[in-house]
């Protein structure tokens, strides 16, 4: 019997594995030294990504992105491929809009033998303003790391919670 899960079922389960909002990026699983390496593993590599993101540094985004990639999106639904989240970046972000990360919202937990879940919320704003305006929109996002022969890959990432 084959099963299908839809967007709302895989947040429902991610949100279950993330655990309640105050557990911020605790997990118990980990000891703290290796829990706040892995926080800041992904922490950087966000921070990369969507560094490049707002620079259409479209050769960083594309090393940092799995061949395969999964992109789930609430409003434009699924788009299965790094050539298509390039395309899509190029035609209508570059230079129109940039991201930030809500301070404070990133959690991230270990996904023993693949790699990391990144949770969090963040914002998209005009490209020609330097920071968000206060009260922008805020969406939420959960990524999918895998890390193989060191070097980390998106390759799973839920956008949700746009108004």
């Amino acid at each position: 019997m084959t099963r299908r899960f839809t967007v709302p079922s895989l947040l429902w389960a991610m949100s279950i594995l993330a655990g309640p909002a105050d557990q911020a990026h605790a997990d118990e699983s980990l000891d703290n030294s290796d829990q706040t390496s892995l926080f800041g593993e992904i922490q950087a590599l966000d921070a990369a990504f969507f560094d490049a993101y707002n620079r259409c540094d479209l050769r960083r985004v594309s090393i940092l992105v799995a061949d395969d990639l999964e992109f789930y999106d609430d409003r434009d639904g699924l788009e299965m491929s790094r050539q298509t989240l390039l395309d899509d970046l190029e035609k209508y972000i570059c230079g129109k809009v940039h991201r930030e990360l809500v301070p404070g919202t990133l959690e991230v937990h270990p996904i023993p033998g693949y790699g990391a879940l990144e949770i969090g919320a963040h914002r998209f704003c005009e490209a020609s303003a330097s920071a968000c305006p206060s009260g922008s929109s805020v969406s939420k996002f959960v990524h999918i790391w895998r890390k193989k022969d060191d070097a980390w890959k998106l390759t799973r990432a839920v956008s949700y919670g746009h108004l």
